[in-house]
Parts: structure tokens; C-alpha cells; sequence
């Protein structure tokens, strides 16, 4: 399936829900599901789209956001949706769980933080089948529906914040500029400092790097 366009996102989802009975409607993604290192962050957003607030049409999916722009409707979204939930899993969950499961995980948290709690999940790209909702995977699901959109960004931002704390106490890895993505810089701080605590260690970039830096432990 080809990616959408670059239009806005739409209420269309939730308003089709909404003309079947549903109300509180939660969009559902994640952030930091490639990165090698930090947690996979997932957000939950019950928006309240009935009464639509003029920066909805600034809403779209983080990775086409500015970090600026992003910022800027973190706390929008924050301080004036119905609710919103957040759901953090950690490096060594990722390694021992996988990053799917660790992935669905970080979602049913965020979905659980809700208050008060969805009645329907519109989610990108998976399914939840460990939480007893209705729910809806799209795929693309952050560029064509508003929900989440909203939720990506609340996602990106709350993970971005982490990685800039991490940066504080593992210095010299440049975290707060890369975000744990393999970047060419991170590469390089693996190879000479070789992996830190929140280095999920079941990636194979770090994994080599481990055996390069502790060649005991192969």
C-alpha cells in the first residue's frame, strides 16, 4: 500500500463512530520503535473533535512536524483533550519481549492511563488484542486520521523529552540531538564508547558493538 498523500488528517473515522453510538474515541500510536537505544513510548488521545479548536488543521502525523511545531501541539493537545494516556516500555523489555510485543504493550499502557476510559481505539498500523475494546487499525493511520495524529505527537514529544534526560546522564552519545536512532554520529559514539545502559542490545548494530567493546561477553 502506497502512503497517503500529504493532506491533512480527517475526522472522517470518528465521526463515522461516532454515528454508530461511539463517543470516546482514543487515537493510539508510538514513538521510537526503530531507534537502538531508549524506550518505545506510545500515546493514547481522546480528543474533543466535537467542538473542533482552530489548531486541529495544524495536526498532522510528528515526522512531518518541526520539533517547534510539534512542541506547540503537545501542549495544545494536552490541555484541551478529553483526556490523554501515555505508555513507556524500557530497553530491556524490548530485548526480551521483541519490539512488536514490546510495541503493543506501550500501547495497551497508554490506552489504560485514559480518564475517562475510550469506548474505541482507532490505532496505527496494529491491533491490541489484549485489551476488551472495540478498536480499528488503519494503516497510515497518523496521516489520515486526526486522533492519531494527535496521538503521534504526544508520543514523539514525551520521547524526545526522555532521550534529552538520557543525554544528561550517559554523556557523549549525543542522544539528545539523534534520539537513539542510527544515525551515522550514533554509530560512531557505538564503536568508541560502546553501549550504554538503554542500548537495547537486541539490535544487531549494538549487539556488534557489544562484542567489539566486550568480547567476553559473545
Amino acid at each position: 500500500m502506497k502512503p497517503p498523500l500529504k493532506q491533512p488528517p480527517t475526522l472522517k473515522q470518528e465521526r463515522e463512530l461516532k454515528r454508530q453510538g461511539y463517543r470516546l474515541i482514543a487515537g493510539v500510536d508510538e514513538a521510537g520503535r526503530g531507534p537502538l537505544a531508549g524506550p518505545v513510548v506510545a500515546a493514547a488521545v481522546i480528543l474533543n473533535w466535537s467542538k473542533p479548536a482552530p489548531w486541529f488543521r495544524r495536526v498532522r502525523d510528528s515526522k512531518q512536524l518541526t520539533p517547534k511545531a510539534r512542541e506547540v501541539l503537545f501542549q495544545q493537545i494536552r490541555g484541551e483533550a478529553i483526556a490523554t494516556g501515555l505508555g513507556v516500555v524500557s530497553p530491556s523489555v524490548i530485548d526480551a519481549q521483541g519490539i512488536m510485543a514490546a510495541n503493543r504493550l506501550a500501547m495497551s499502557r497508554a490506552v489504560q492511563e485514559l480518564d475517562p476510559c475510550s469506548d474505541f481505539l482507532l490505532i496505527d498500523a496494529v491491533s491490541l488484542p489484549a485489551l476488551d475494546l472495540p478498536q480499528r487499525n488503519i494503516i497510515y493511520g497518523d496521516s489520515l486520521c486526526l486522533s492519531i495524529a494527535a496521538a503521534s505527537i504526544i508520543a514523539k514529544v514525551s520521547r524526545d523529552r526522555l532521550m534529552v534526560m538520557a543525554d544528561e546522564m550517559y554523556p557523549g552519545y549525543g542522544f539528545a540531538d539523534h534520539k537513539g536512532y542510527a544515525t551515522e554520529q550514533h554509530l560512531g559514539c557505538l564503536q568508541r564508547l560502546g553501549p550504554c545502559l538503554i542500548h537495547r542490545r537486541s539490535f544487531a548494530p549494538v549487539r556488534e558493538a557489544l562484542n567489539r567493546s566486550y568480547p567476553s561477553l559473545r
